[in-house]
């Protein structure tokens, strides 16, 4: 038996050593950091260039041009924007558009701090709750708008129902029908779609902060207001600024919704800019028109992001 294993420890002694895999270079160079992180990004980089960068290119070059559905485009300049200028639905657009962005930002901004300060304290069923509020965030927009129209029908409408049976009122309003009321309805179910984002995002800031910074506060004589005002909302800023860029930018472009609810509608009351650049272009044929309208939103959100920015920075 050790004659055996001293032969088999000769002869893996004798066999030349293995020489080690060299990748060539090309290799060597797939193998940098930089380059695979390069190599990494290029696929989603195309992807936005294909489906996003052509049309956008695509629509600033209709924008100069009197393009209708199957006839020839003629070069016009700027008189889509002038058009534009005069055109007083245009404007009512602009108006409800920073309306409706605003109004729906702040509200749900609010109520989201306000659930995530609820979601953060313990309770039975916490879980089964923080779950239940993504639904809303889930559920597909064309359908759970759809669903809206339902509860705000002024007939047999779910809102209208509960206002006659509980005495509150005689009969109950148009929701729909009305211009203040119709553009109450779609700020109330924009908030209720996009609460949950703002929702779950500041209870994960909130679950950042420090247990200790409230217990120093405490020591010092801080009370609940206290503890919010100079630990809890600073510590949040942060979150609560990048969630409401978000926010603001998605609300900003919202179409689904406004197109189901209400079409623009009664008498272009709720009319935003993706709506009408979307009614000009497909329902007008105005293919020029609508790229002019739906390029103006550009400086337009800029303009809101600048006001939000500054604001942020004097406070």
């Amino acid at each position: 038996m050790s004659k055996i294993l001293e032969a088999s420890r000769a002869g893996a002694l004798a066999a030349p050593a293995r020489r080690p895999f060299r990748l060539g270079r090309l290799g060597a160079f797939m193998e940098r950091e930089s380059v695979f992180s390069w190599l990494m990004l290029t696929p989603p980089v195309l992807f936005l260039l294909a489906f996003l960068g052509y049309p956008f290119i695509y629509g600033v070059y209709l924008s100069f041009f009197h393009k209708e559905v199957a006839r020839t485009a003629s070069f016009v300049g700027f008189d889509n924007f002038v058009k534009l200028y005069n055109d007083p639905i245009f404007w009512q657009a602009v108006r409800n558009t920073i309306i409706f962005t605003g109004v729906a930002t702040i509200v749900k901004a609010s109520g989201g701090l306000g659930m995530a300060l609820v979601m953060n304290q313990s309770f039975k069923l916490k879980s089964f709750a923080r779950a239940m509020l993504l639904l809303p965030f889930i559920v597909p927009t064309v359908l759970s708008t759809v669903a809206w129209q339902w509860i705000l029908d002024p007939g047999m409408g779910l809102f209208n129902r509960l206002l006659v049976v509980s005495g509150l009122a005689e009969r109950g309003p148009s929701w729909l029908g009305t211009p203040t009321m119709a553009m109450i309805s779609i700020i109330m179910v924009n908030t209720w779609r996009g609460l949950p984002f703002f929702g779950i995002s500041i209870l994960a800031g909130l679950q950042t902060i420090p247990v200790e910074l409230h217990e120093s506060a405490t020591i010092d004589g801080a009370g609940t207001w206290g503890r919010f005002r100079y630990v809890t909302l600073p510590s949040l800023m942060p979150v609560i600024l990048i969630v409401t860029v978000f926010s603001i930018v998605i609300t900003f472009f919202d179409f689904q919704l406004v197109y189901v609810l209400t079409g623009g509608g009664p008498a272009n009351s709720t009319h935003l800019m993706a709506t009408y650049a979307y009614t000009l272009s497909m329902g007008a044929g105005q293919m020029g028109l609508g790229s002019a309208v739906a390029l103006s939103m550009v400086p337009v959100l800029g303009l809101l992001l600048v006001a939000l920015t500054f604001f942020v920075r004097k406070d």
